[in-house]
């Protein structure tokens, strides 16, 4: 696949994923007794499939959702995202859509603040909800970085000049320190950057990739349990046909994976790290048959190809999959029409839905699952006025509570999303009980309590617990340690917060063997053979906190 990269103010047909699903991509054509037998199948165990909306319905429309469009779940319950096309211009709009398909175009992108934003949004920590541009601020400028309020109102936050970045298809993301992260397709180098970003539009390039760790990251970042950031190229790495890479906050960059044919190659979708610790992900191309696959990789860079898709599948998936509250993953194909498929851990595969032009054709997005336990999604092409829809489906799965930022320090707040919310009775972590304010039947914030641990976040309600799907990480604190100096058997008192389920301590990079938990606020460490002077840092299971000065190791 070659892509190229001008400066028109049109974006290029390679780009136009929509026109690619329809026009690059031959149509295959099922035929033959045995693919009648699967559709009849997959007919017989259809899912509850409703079409929520029809885009084009209304004048100056959104239109047309495409790759990477990340939808996000608002305060309220609601869904925001973006179209690369439609609006007032036709240059792309920010939209809203309620649970039963109301919806209703808040902001239309123009020349100067923006053109075809692909991204999709991601929602932060102050309601907000933040996304880029392909193109913009200029004519032939290389897009930006916005801030949105639910309301509409839209803030550039910082225009891409080539050297920083150009054409992001993806959203930034938050990572724990509360700044955002994000790629470009291209830019610094020309293979594309990672950058920071704060909320008030502090800008920095934390690292521009260089092909031998990959290139082209169109995909979003995704905030690990670490509180690092894990993320796909598209293409570079030893083969050529892409990476899974690893980037702390900070920039240092690990090549967990490079992809060979047989793992899939080409991987557009962004990654989910599901409760198992490991990250799954999609290729558009490569596998078995070509067709792409379903993947997952540890931490430390072990892939298994869960699932090569073969025709009767559904061919060339874009986006990536969500992690259900039955602990499955769900996703889509993007081309031959497109299909709605369920793969569990264990690369148990099923088709769940083959699209047809009445429901939409060509998903591109990445399926979420709302508070409420159903599904969503859109497509790029079809429904009554072939501009895509957007669609939900329910398998009478469990509702929970979605942590809008899933790690914190002891005393901050925490958003959480959920239902049915009015009337709450306790919120614990871990089951530490908790402070909290309820703001509306769909929105509260919890205050992460004094001796509170890693764990899963529980909301008592009305009508029953809401659980998170993933483990909320409670930063550890190191504030003192004492003594400041001595040699190798010293006993050193550490004093700090979150301290209880610390895993690892090191002095200068090496690591103590001799470990005292005392309380939640100390710990008790004896000075290692081999250690240096340098600082003291401790490791639990909400992540790394490290002195703000130096012990000195001692003759």
């Amino acid at each position: 696949m070659e892509f190229h990269f001008g400066s028109s103010d049109e974006p290029s047909g390679e780009f136009n994923f929509a026109e690619k699903s329809m026009k690059s991509i031959a149509t295959w054509k099922r035929c033959g007794l045995m693919l009648l037998f699967c559709a009849l199948a997959t007919f017989a165990n259809a899912q509850p499939f409703s079409v929520l909306y029809n885009f084009g319905e209304l004048s100056k429309d959104a239109l047309s959702p495409q790759y990477t469009g990340i939808i996000a779940q608002g305060r309220d319950g609601n869904f925001y995202s973006t179209t690369p096309f439609g609006g007032d211009f036709d240059y792309g709009t920010i939209f809203t859509i309620t649970p039963s398909g109301q919806s209703k175009v808040l902001y239309s992108f123009n020349i100067t603040d923006g053109q075809y934003p692909y991204s999709g949004l991601t929602l932060g920590s102050d309601g907000n909800f933040y996304g880029t541009t392909y193109q913009g601020g200029g004519e032939f400028s290389g897009g930006n970085i916005f801030k949105v309020t639910p309301n509409g109102k839209l803030t550039i936050l910082h225009t891409f000049a080539y050297t920083d970045g150009y054409r992001a298809f993806a959203p930034p993301v938050q990572g724990a320190d509360g700044n955002f992260y994000g790629t470009t397709s291209v830019g610094g180098t020309g293979q594309g950057t990672v950058y920071r970003i704060t909320p008030s539009g502090r800008f920095k390039v934390i690292y521009a990739f260089d092909f031998t760790h990959g290139a082209f990251p169109y995909a979003p970042l995704t905030l690990g349990i670490d509180g690092n950031f894990y993320g796909t190229t598209f293409e570079g790495g030893e083969n050529g046909i892409g990476t899974v890479f690893r980037i702390t906050p900070q920039g240092k960059m690990t090549t967990l994976h490079h992809l060979k044919y047989e793992d899939g190659m080409y991987p557009y979708a962004p990654l989910v790290q599901a409760n198992d610790g490991s990250l799954y992900g999609t290729t558009e191309q490569g596998g078995t048959n070509n067709f792409g696959t379903i993947y997952k990789v540890s931490l430390n860079g072990t892939l298994t190809v869960l699932h090569s898709l073969a025709e009767s599948d559904g061919k060339y998936p874009m986006g990536g999959m969500v992690q259900g509250t039955d602990g499955a993953f769900y996703g889509s194909t993007s081309t031959d029409n497109g299909t709605l498929f369920r793969v569990t851990s264990r690369g148990n595969f099923a088709v769940m839905q083959d699209f047809r032009n009445d429901r939409g054709i060509h998903p591109e997005v990445t399926i979420m699952q709302h508070t409420t336990g159903v599904l969503y999604g859109d497509t790029a092409n079809g429904g009554a006025f072939g501009h895509g829809t957007f669609f939900s489906v329910n398998r009478n799965m469990t509702g929970y509570a979605a942590l809008v930022l899933p790690t914190a320090k002891v005393g901050k707040p925490v958003g959480v999303l959920g239902q049915g919310l009015i009337g709450t009775t306790a919120v614990s972590f871990n089951g530490r009980p908790a402070p909290f304010k309820v703001t509306s039947d769909t929105f509260l914030t919890v205050t992460v309590p004094d001796l509170a641990t890693t764990g899963l976040v529980t909301v008592e309600t009305p009508s029953g617990n809401l659980t998170s799907k993933v483990n909320f990480r409670v930063i550890p604190q190191v504030q003192s340690f004492s003594p400041a100096s001595g040699p190798v058997e010293t006993t050193v008192v550490i004093s700090g917060t979150s301290l209880s389920q610390t895993t690892r301590v090191s002095f200068g990079g090496v690591q103590a063997t001799d470990i005292h938990v005392d309380q939640d606020k100390q710990l008790s460490v004896t000075v290692p053979d081999g250690a240096k002077t340098g600082r003291i840092e401790v490791t639990t299971a909400g992540g790394t906190a490290s002195s703000s000065s130096d012990f000195t190791v001692t003759e």
